[in-house]
């Protein structure tokens, strides 16, 4: 397995200078310290913000912090994209890749199958899952949502290994039900709404699933059964997309599917609109 392995040689990009602290050629915490800045720097890190998040960033040998970034470098991610990771959770920089990160690498690609390629995908696409506890956190939530139907064909992928990240208990069952109490359906129907459409779990209730379930059931008078053959709907805009297009629709008299009204675009949607319009005068005249 490529990630196994945690190889503590600098990076290529790594100076002359800086390699020194490798070989003990200086004891001067200063130069060191300032060595340790350096390097953050050319990783993209801000310093200033991963030392006041990180105190303990300070003390911590720079022979460890390259290790981390070789660890990540070594699933495939660009060094812009470690850069970019340890930037957004300094905490990282400190952790022990052996029992900090490999687990969650190996836990990816052992438990959940994710190849070695989509790897470094999944990281890219939610970092927090460096930081996240195997044990406590992603097993359990990919437990869960094994028993909702992501399994088999269905299983989780690179794509939203994001749902990993979430609390069973906080956060992926009170969406569960409030789609049951909301819309009446059993959780069997829910089940199937979220694996078909798995980003569901990722909305907010108060920001995005409760206004668009009102939208649509009290100013589209829509039927919910259409929610489970199109939960889609859950991820258009309700301000710039769904209640524009809803609008344009009741002036001219038009019902339609709502995966007609929202998948295509809306040079798409106004062209369509207009050939309405011209067949309806051609019509009348």
């Amino acid at each position: 397995m490529m990630i196994a392995r945690c190889c503590l040689l600098p990076p290529p990009c790594f100076s002359a200078v800086r390699a020194r602290c490798f070989a003990g050629e200086t004891s001067d915490t200063g130069i060191l310290f300032r060595e340790k800045l350096i390097y953050l720097q050319d990783l993209n890190v801000d310093p200033h913000k991963a030392l006041r998040v990180n105190p303990a960033l300070r003390a911590a040998p720079i022979a460890s912090v390259v290790s981390v970034e070789n660890l990540l470098s070594s699933t495939g991610l660009s060094r812009p994209a470690v850069g970019r990771i340890l930037d957004m959770f300094p905490d990282l920089l400190t952790s022990d890749p052996e029992s900090d990160i490999l687990p969650v690498l190996r836990f990816l690609s052992d438990e959940i199958s994710i190849s070695e390629q989509d790897i470094p995908k999944s990281i890219s696409r939610c970092p927090r899952l460096l930081i996240s506890s195997v044990d406590f956190q992603l097993r359990p939530a990919l437990a869960f949502l094994k028993t909702l139907g992501f399994v088999g064909r269905d299983t989780i992928t690179s794509r939203n290994t994001v749902l990993l990240v979430s609390s069973v208990e906080r956060t992926l069952i009170p969406k569960i039900e409030f789609l049951e109490e909301g819309l009446g359906f059993t959780r069997d129907e829910v089940a199937k709404m979220v694996v078909r459409s798995p980003a569901l779990l990722t909305y907010s209730v108060e920001n995005n699933l409760a206004p668009k379930v009102e939208f649509f059931l009290e100013e589209m008078r829509g039927d919910v059964k259409e929610l489970k053959r199109f939960p889609q709907y859950f991820s258009f805009s309700l301000e710039r997309k769904i209640k524009p297009r809803h609008r344009l629709l009741r002036e001219h008299g038009i019902l339609m599917p709502l995966s007609e009204m929202l998948k295509v675009s809306d040079g798409q949607f106004n062209n369509w609109l207009l050939e309405l319009r011209l067949r309806s005068v051609e019509r009348r005249l």
